[in-house]
């Protein structure tokens, strides 16, 4: 049955969340406050240096990253339902591919707007206006990378532990599905005909326990 307070005790769940809260920060600064209007052109420019690829891969970024939270947190929560040995195998090491990978473009993304943010001019925005929102993108990009690097690192001793533990292995085999259980009865082959056409079950021997002294006993005198 699925246990929810189980789930978001789970520290990868947890940084999960956390990394689709900064992903709507990042994306939602941007789209509200990142365009600044310019009343002499009569057209919005982007308050990263004039740079419309900034704040384009500051969104792009942002609503990828809050869609693959999603789906991880779905994936978190359907994890324990699956059966399959490869299809978890390749649960994890997909976590770990993606968060390293989105780890990544973060990092990129907060030296782009980082360094667009440093070269705009102040002429271009004198009332200072969504500064602090493009402040704030520039900010959360940076603790993404973190709270990505660590699912990563979390997801890769979770394939350790996996290894280790021989749930990862070919060979691994649901208890429940194993038909050479030892719990199941001996029976002892048939020598000869059965009334019932089945063989006889086990029976262990009366003079298996008994207490009796079999062999040398001593006499009186």
């Amino acid at each position: 049955a699925f246990d929810p307070y189980t789930l978001i005790r789970q520290p990868h769940t947890i940084l999960r969340v956390v990394s689709w809260v900064f992903s709507i920060v990042v994306f939602g600064s941007i789209v509200n406050e990142g365009y600044l209007n310019s009343p002499s052109e009569g057209e919005e420019f982007c308050i990263y240096n004039r740079n419309p690829n900034a704040c384009s891969y500051g969104v792009a970024v942002g609503v990828l990253t809050f869609l693959t939270c999603l789906l991880y947190l779905a994936l978190d929560v359907y994890f324990p339902q699956i059966s399959s040995v490869k299809d978890r195998k390749k649960a994890v090491l997909s976590d770990i591919g993606v968060s390293a990978f989105w780890a990544f473009l973060w990092f990129v993304g907060f030296c782009f707007l980082a360094n667009q943010w440093q070269v705009s001019k102040p002429k271009d925005n004198p009332l200072n206006e969504g500064t602090d929102a493009a402040r704030a993108a520039i900010a959360f990009s940076f603790f993404s990378i973190f709270t990505w690097a660590g699912q990563a690192v979390l997801a890769f001793q979770r394939y350790q532990i996996g290894a280790d533990s021989a749930l990862f292995s070919q060979d691994y085999m649901d208890p429940s599905q194993d038909s050479s259980m030892p719990y199941a009865p001996y029976v002892e082959p048939s020598t000869g005909p059965d009334p019932a056409s089945m063989g006889g079950t086990y029976q262990q021997p009366a003079t298996a326990f008994d207490t009796e002294p079999q062999g040398y006993q001593s006499q009186g005198y």
